[in-house]
């Protein structure tokens, strides 16, 4: 829900209509928004892994740094993604930056945050794929891999258009960069809500008022 909501914040301030109409102040404070809820889905995804498999006696861990399987990595490097986004949302509403401090610290983790995002979400490709390749097309997990992976693409474009040339002052390609981030987004919301958890049977009963289920 938390990269859902994010996802949303970021299709919303690249679709033209509002980034063009809605103030520019008001438009990167959304983008702000947005990479917060990216970050706090991002450290969410990282807790769900290490603590995957947790026995009913031991703490919740909020750190670990080990076993380093191909999922920590992926939830590792993705939650630095998202930092390195934040770095850029907030450093883009500051007006006064010259072209080496823009291309600095807002194009740089902008670059690197969509390279982190487009290495997590090939390690969680294969991690879905299996050890031989293989993957099952009709589960909802696989289609989720894929649309982040795809999207991780649209943002890295997004970013590599973003660059400002030193000679004009000018965003290399701007169409490129709101229509980027606008796909990237819509691919990630996609993504998210595919893995949400499908409600069972006796989630669905409870919801409806049923008697509470013990295990």
């Amino acid at each position: 829900m938390l990269f859902i909501v994010g996802s949303l914040l970021f299709g919303v301030g690249s679709f033209p209509p509002y980034s063009q109409l809605v103030d520019g102040r008001v438009v990167g404070f959304t983008f702000v928004v947005g990479g917060l809820f990216f970050t706090a889905g991002g450290y969410s995804a990282f807790l769900e892994v290490i603590n995957d498999n947790r026995e009913a006696d031991t703490p919740f861990r909020f750190w670990a740094g080990s076993p380093r399987t191909k999922l920590w990595w992926a939830g590792f490097i993705q939650l630095i993604g998202t930092l390195l986004f934040n770095v850029n949302t907030i450093d883009a509403m500051i007006t006064t930056f010259t072209v080496e401090e823009t291309n600095r610290l807002v194009w740089g983790p902008d670059m690197f945050g969509s390279l982190a995002f487009l290495v997590a979400s090939h390690l969680f490709w294969l991690n879905v794929r299996g050890p031989l390749g293989r993957g099952e097309t009709d589960e909802a997990e696989w289609w989720a891999a894929m649309l982040n992976y795809i999207g991780s693409v649209f943002f890295l474009v997004s970013a590599i258009a973003s660059f400002t040339l030193e000679t004009t002052g000018e965003t290399l390609n701007i169409a490129l960069v709101n229509s980027g981030t606008f796909l990237g987004a819509v691919c990630f919301l996609a993504g998210s809500y595919l893995g949400l958890p499908t409600p069972t049977p006796d989630d669905r009963s409870g919801a409806a008022g049923g008697p509470p289920h013990a295990d």
